[in-house]
C-alpha cells in the first residue's frame, strides 16, 4: 500500500530526460525485472543487463561474421556501431529530441519521421542496445532505416478499425442480441455503392456440422487393441473433430474419466490402449470441450485392420440437422409440395430438384382457381418450357442476393 505508480513517459519528464537515468531504467532495471521471472529463461538465453558506467568495449561484427577493421571501407550509415558508441548516440539524440519538443511548446508531441536525423539515430542506438541485451545480431543504421520506413500508419489504422468492429459485435453478443451481429468486410477501395465497410448477414449454422447439429454424434472405426489414449486425444478428438481442451468420459454407467482437460490429471492413461479401459465395439465416449461450447458422442467400432494402414476412420452418416428457425412458416402449395417462407427468401425441400419445379408468385396464386390449379405440377426435364423457368429461378435468387448485399450495422 502507499505505492503510487507512474507511466514511463511521466517519469522521463520528471527526470528532465536524463540520458543516464533513462538508460539505467530501460536497459538495466527493466531487464533485471525480466530475469526475476525464472520460468521465462528455462529454454531460452537470458538477457544481459547493461551498466551505463561500465559498457563493454566490443568490436562490431558485419553481416558475414568477420570483424570490421577499417571504418573507411564502408560509408557511415553502413557501419555497425559498438555498444559504447550506441550509448553516446543515445545521449546525443535524446538531447536533440528534447530541444525539438521544447520548441513545440507545452503539451506538444513529437512525430516520427525516418528522415529526421535525431529520430533515426535514437531508434538505431536503442534497437541495437536492446538487441545486444537479448543476444540478437545488431544492424546498421541503413538497415534499420529501411525496416522502420516500412512501418506505415495505414497498417495500424486498419487494425484499429477492425478491432473497433470486433468490439461492436462483441457488445451485441453481451447484450443478448446475437441475432443482430453481422460479418463486416473492409474494402481497400469503395465499392460501386461508395461503401468501405460492407456488413453482411451471418452465415447460418451448417446442419451437418458436428458442433451445430441437434444431436452431435459420430462413429469411428479403429482397433481398440492398438490405438492409445494419446492417439485418441491428439489425432481423433483434437485433430479430426477440432476440440481444444477435451474432457472424455466412458459412457459405462460409472462415469470413468478417460481424458481430462486438467493438465497432468490423466497423463498416466496416455500410453494405454483403449481395450485396457473396457472399451469394446459399441462403446460410447462422451467428449466435452472445456474451452468451447462443444459436446460430441463418439461411437467406437472395433476393426482389426483398416484400409491403407489407417489408424482410424470416421464412418456413417453426418449428424442430423437441427430444427428450422422459428421464422420459417410452412405452407402447402397447390400441388401439395411444402414450401418454407421467411421474410425474404423461399426455401425448397432438398429432395426437390430446382429444375423440376416451377415457382408460383403470390399474385399468380391469388388469381388461379383453387380447384383447377395446374401451374405447380412438376414437369419433365425435356419440356420446352424448362428454360424460361430455370431463368426465373436464377433471377429470383439474384434479386434476393442483391437485396441482402448491404445491411446497416
Amino acid at each position: 500500500g502507499g505505492i503510487q505508480r507512474t507511466s514511463t513517459r511521466a517519469w522521463a519528464v520528471s527526470t528532465g530526460y536524463d540520458a543516464a537515468k533513462l538508460f539505467h531504467k530501460l536497459f538495466h532495471d527493466d531487464v533485471k525485472y525480466l530475469l526475476s521471472m525464472e520460468k521465462l529463461w528455462q529454454k531460452r538465453r537470458p538477457p544481459t543487463p547493461l551498466d551505463w558506467n561500465n559498457l563493454p568495449e566490443e568490436i562490431s561484427l558485419i553481416s558475414d561474421g568477420t570483424a570490421e577493421t577499417d571504418s573507411n571501407t564502408r560509408i557511415q550509415d553502413q557501419q555497425l556501431w559498438s555498444i559504447r558508441r550506441c550509448a553516446a548516440v543515445f545521449r546525443d539524440s535524446i538531447e536533440q529530441l528534447k530541444e525539438q519538443l521544447a520548441a513545440r511548446g507545452d503539451g506538444a508531441e513529437l512525430v516520427w519521421d525516418k528522415d529526421d536525423e535525431a529520430s533515426m539515430d535514437f531508434v538505431t542506438c536503442a534497437a541495437n542496445i536492446r538487441a545486444h541485451i537479448f543476444g540478437i545480431p545488431t544492424k546498421t543504421r541503413f538497415d534499420i532505416k529501411s525496416m522502420a520506413g516500412n512501418i506505415i500508419p495505414a497498417i495500424a489504422t486498419t487494425n484499429a478499425v477492425i478491432a473497433g468492429l470486433i468490439v461492436m459485435e462483441a457488445l451485441k453478443i453481451l447484450s443478448g442480441n446475437i441475432n443482430k451481429c453481422k460479418t463486416v468486410f473492409l474494402n481497400r477501395q469503395p465499392n460501386p455503392r461508395k461503401k468501405l465497410l460492407v456488413p453482411c448477414k451471418l452465415v447460418p449454422p451448417n446442419p451437418k456440422c458436428y458442433v451445430c447439429s441437434a444431436k452431435p454424434e459420430v462413429s469411428v472405426q479403429l482397433n481398440i487393441n492398438t490405438v492409445t489414449v494419446k492417439t485418441l486425444e491428439d489425432k481423433i478428438i483434437k485433430g479430426q473433430f477440432g476440440m481444444v481442451a477435451p474432457d472424455v468420459e466412458i459412457d459405462d454407467g460409472k462415469g470413468t474419466i478417460l481424458i481430462s482437460s486438467e493438465e497432468g490429471e490423466t497423463e498416466a492413461n496416455n500410453s494405454k490402449h483403449l481395450s485396457e479401459f473396457g472399451i469394446r465395439s459399441g462403446s460410447r465416449l462422451r467428449a466435452d470441450d472445456f474451452l468451447q461450447n462443444y459436446e460430441l458422442v463418439i461411437n467406437v467400432i472395433h476393426v482389426d485392420q483398416l484400409e491403407e494402414d489407417k489408424e482410424f476412420e470416421v464412418v456413417g452418416q453426418m449428424p442430423e440437422p437441427g430444427p428450422q428457425p422459428d421464422t420459417a412458416q410452412p405452407s402447402t402449395s397447390t400441388n401439395g409440395t411444402k414450401k418454407f417462407r421467411t421474410e425474404k427468401c423461399l426455401y425448397l425441400p432438398s429432395d426437390v430438384e430446382e429444375e423440376d419445379l416451377m415457382i408460383i408468385e403470390d399474385e399468380e396464386e391469388d388469381k388461379a382457381p383453387s380447384s383447377k390449379a395446374t401451374t405447380g405440377v412438376k414437369r419433365k426435364t425435356s419440356d420446352s418450357s424448362d428454360q424460361p423457368v430455370a431463368k426465373k429461378v436464377r433471377t429470383a435468387a439474384a434479386e434476393v442476393a442483391e437485396e441482402d448485399d448491404i445491411i446497416p450495422l
